[in-house]
C-alpha cells in the first residue's frame, strides 16, 4: 500500500533535512578548523558570523515549509533555498577571509556566490509568472542577462581583473552596472513582467510586489557598497563595505524568500 500524502510530505522533509544535514557536515568540514574569538567591537566579524548562521537557518526553514505551500509555489521554494544555501556556504569561506587571514575583502569569493544567486533571485521572478501561464523565454532571458550584465560589470569594475585589456575607470564600470539594473527595475514597474504580473491571483501580486521592493530598494544598498570600497565616499572603507554588503545580503536574500513563503501559505 501505497503512502498517504501527510506521510508522504513528512518523507519528503526527512529527506531534505537528511541532506542538508549531510551538506553542512561537508562544508563545514572543507573550512580550517582554526577559530578566532570575536572582539567585542569586531563589527566586521559579527557580521560575517550572523550572515552565516542566518542563511544556514533560512535555508532549513525553506526546504522544510517546502512541503507545506501548494505545488505551483514549490519550484520558487526550491530556488529560495537555494539562493540562501548557495550564500551559506560561500559565507564559511569568505567568514575565514575577513576574520581567520588577516583580514580584508573577500571580493572574488562574494562575487562568484553573486553570480549565482543573483541570477536565481531574477529567475523568481519568471517562475511565479510561468505558473500561472503568462512567464515567456524572453523575459527569462532579458532578466537573465540583465543581471549577469550587473555582476560582471561591477566584478571588473571592484577587482581590476581587466584592467589590463579594457582600459575603463572603477566609475565606468560601476555604470554600466547600473544600467543592468537599471533594466532589472524598467521590466519590473514598467515592461511586460510588470504587465503579466496583473492577471496574477493575490498571491502571485503580492510575491511580485514584495520581491520587486526588495530588488528597487534593497539590491541599492549594492551600489554604494560598491563606491565605498572604491573610497569614493569620503570616511568609508573595506571594512564599513563589508557590513553593508552582509546586511544587504542577509536582507535581500532572507527576505526575498520569505516573502514568496508568504505569499504561498496565502494563496492556498
Amino acid at each position: 500500500m501505497g503512502l498517504n500524502k501527510p506521510n508522504l510530505n513528512a518523507t519528503r522533509t526527512k529527506v531534505a533535512l537528511s541532506a542538508l544535514l549531510a551538506l553542512l557536515v561537508v562544508g563545514t568540514q572543507t573550512v580550517s578548523a582554526a577559530t578566532t574569538a570575536l572582539a567585542s567591537d569586531d563589527w566586521v566579524g559579527i557580521s560575517f558570523w550572523i550572515a552565516t548562521a542566518m542563511m544556514l537557518a533560512f535555508t532549513v526553514f525553506f526546504l522544510v515549509e517546502r512541503q507545506n505551500v501548494p505545488d505551483k509555489w514549490k519550484t520558487s521554494m526550491t530556488v529560495a533555498a537555494l539562493v540562501t544555501g548557495v550564500a551559506w556556504y560561500h559565507y564559511t569561506y569568505m567568514r575565514e577571509v575577513a576574520i581567520m587571514e588577516g583580514g580584508g575583502s573577500p571580493l572574488v569569493y562574494r562575487y562568484i556566490d553573486w553570480l549565482i544567486t543573483v541570477p536565481l533571485q531574477v529567475v523568481e521572478f519568471y517562475l511565479i509568472l510561468a505558473a500561472i501561464g503568462v512567464g515567456t523565454f524572453v523575459m527569462f532571458r532579458n532578466l537573465m542577462v540583465a543581471s549577469i550584465v550587473m555582476l560582471v560589470a561591477g566584478f571588473f569594475g571592484e577587482s581590476g581583473a581587466m584592467d589590463g585589456t579594457i582600459e575603463l575607470s572603477a566609475t565606468v564600470w560601476w555604470v554600466i552596472g547600473m544600467l543592468g539594473w537599471g533594466y532589472i527595475l524598467y521590466e519590473l514597474w514598467s515592461g511586460d513582467v510588470k504587465e503579466a504580473s496583473e492577471s496574477g491571483s493575490p498571491g502571485v501580486q503580492y510575491a511580485f510586489n514584495a520581491m520587486r521592493m526588495i530588488v528597487t530598494v534593497g539590491w541599492a544598498i549594492y551600489p554604494i557598497g560598491y563606491l565605498m570600497g572604491a573610497g569614493t565616499i569620503d570616511g568609508m572603507g573595506a571594512d564599513d563595505m563589508n557590513i553593508l554588503y552582509n546586511v544587504a545580503d542577509l536582507v535581500n536574500k532572507g527576505a526575498f524568500g520569505m516573502m514568496i513563503w508568504y505569499a504561498a501559505k496565502h494563496d492556498e
